[in-house]
């Protein structure tokens, strides 16, 4: 049997955090929260993510900083990551596709949207399928 996948929230509104988290216990997962980039990215080093929900607008490093890292970095270069913004503007999701994002979502979004991404990112995972 498959141990649960680990997903790592990085969002710096606790309301958003709390939906975050209603949306994702309906899945077989194991959640992480990072209230900023630098917090982020110690726990995506630490925690090696099957995937990872990024917010752009962080405190500190924003969000394009903590993706170009984590594509950088061998050990989490891998990691699935689900950029979440409030920005729908098509040069947002150019960028996301530019900075490695794996998928792009826009806030307000629907439980059921975000939970077939994840468990998309984490079907991707377990299929040794390559990260974007």
């Amino acid at each position: 049997m498959n141990s649960p996948a680990t997903v790592l929230v990085i969002e710096d509104s606790p309301v958003v955090q709390h939906l975050l988290r209603a949306t994702l216990a309906r899945l077989d997962v194991t959640v992480f929260f990072a209230d900023d980039g630098e917090a982020g990215l110690e726990l995506a080093r630490t925690l090696l993510p099957d995937v990872i929900t990024l917010d752009v607008g962080l405190p500190g490093i924003n969000g394009w900083q903590v993706l170009c890292e984590l594509r950088a970095d061998p050990a989490t270069c891998e990691v699935r990551v689900i950029v979440l913004t409030a920005h729908a503007q098509q040069s947002m999701r150019e960028a996301a596709a530019e900075f490695g994002a794996d998928a792009f979502m826009t806030k307000p979004f629907l439980p059921e949207d975000l939970r077939t991404e994840v468990q998309a990112a984490v079907s991707q995972v377990r299929a040794g399928v390559p990260a974007a």
